[in-house]
């Protein structure tokens, strides 16, 4: 059987599995609305956000990013922190709905530091677009630093947390974060369909407004009205609103985030490759080939009944990513650390 150390979707836990095997029920009820609304609280307190409202959007990741992009950011001048693919969608999204945008450009082996900033007037911005964690190369961001810089700014924080969610530290309100952006199919292990918004009231009241009518479909003004009842504007993705309610109710977030960063120290402990100079998150683990073979390498799990991340574009032959989001535990570590050295060594 296969064993899935990629980062999304991830290898799913029995509990989800058997939420996922049964019937959908009807939602346009008050049985529904009462979990949605628990979701909502407790997804809040899973990152420390207390004046703010969580709504939930059926699509991926990037649906979220689309929807916030596209609906808040109207007339507003912002700055992109742009340290590979996912960095690079919020500058595409910014570039098809005309916003105007700069980018930092982060080199591969380079973390972001203040000297990055240097030469950009802060004070010129309205907000600030950031992957806590750049999913494409396995690396963390000072999220301390943005947000203090954010905050001597006046500047909104918004964070990408699509794959950082429940595999680093999370602080919205200390870090006065604006809109944080998550989905289902990452560290959570969900089925992929559900993108989750936590938005601060103040941001809500300053930004979202009921002119901004550029989505129909991910009309934030719509779901955050329906949230007000507990439902969304339209038929939600009903079965992973569900896998997420009994998910949130069993897990220990605090203990989640310690079990990922405690997989990832153990697969870098044992498995002796060079790593890259910059911060890893607790997500993954990026394999960098300088000289090539990546491919190789996955063509040689997969034919091994283990299914890690690839990479496109430059790196399509240069670097791996291994997960430590999911149902994971050292022994299967231990079975991809073996596969490993036979293939590389």
């Amino acid at each position: 059987m296969m064993k899935y150390f990629t980062v999304g979707p991830v290898e799913m836990d029995q509990e989800t599995l058997k939420v996922a095997a049964k019937q959908l029920p009807y939602f346009r009820n008050e049985a529904f609305s009462k979990i949605m609304f628990e979701n909502e609280r407790l997804l809040k307190e899973s990152v420390n956000a207390s004046n703010a409202k969580a709504i939930f959007l059926t699509g991926s990741g990037t649906a979220g990013m689309d929807a916030v992009v596209s609906q808040t950011l109207i007339n507003q001048k912002v700055l992109i922190i742009n340290g590979g693919t996912f960095g690079q969608r919020f500058v595409d999204l910014c570039k098809f709905y005309n916003i105007k945008y700069d980018e930092i450009k982060v080199k591969l082996e380079e973390d972001l530091t203040l000297k990055h900033f240097e030469k950009y007037d802060l004070a010129t911005y309205d907000s600030l677009l950031i992957n806590m964690h750049e999913t494409s190369c396995g690396k963390l961001y000072d999220m301390q630093m943005v947000a203090e810089l954010c905050k001597k700014y006046h500047i909104n924080l918004i964070v990408d947390a699509i794959s950082a969610y429940l595999c680093d530290d999370i602080d919205f309100d200390n870090w006065k974060i604006s809109c944080l952006i998550m989905s289902s199919h990452k560290a959570l292990g969900l089925e992929p369909g559900l993108a989750m918004l936590v938005i601060s009231d103040d941001y809500i009241r300053n930004h979202i407004k009921e002119t901004n009518k550029v989505n129909y479909y991910l009309d934030l003004n719509a779901h955050l009205k329906n949230m007000e009842r507990g439902q969304t504007p339209f038929t939600p993705a009903i079965g992973v609103c569900l896998q997420l309610n009994e998910k949130l109710k069993r897990i220990d977030p605090k203990e989640e985030i310690a079990k990922t960063k405690e997989l990832a120290e153990y697969f870098r402990s044992h498995f002796l490759l060079k790593p890259l100079s910059y911060k890893y998150s607790n997500a993954l683990t990026p394999l960098y080939f300088p000289n090539g073979g990546a491919k190789k390498v996955n063509d040689y799990l997969l034919e091994n009944q283990i299914c890690v991340n690839p990479c496109g574009g430059d790196l399509s032959d240069k670097m791996l990513r291994i997960s430590h989001m999911g149902a994971l535990e050292k022994k299967d570590y231990d079975n991809l650390i073996n596969r490993l050295n036979e293939v590389m060594l």
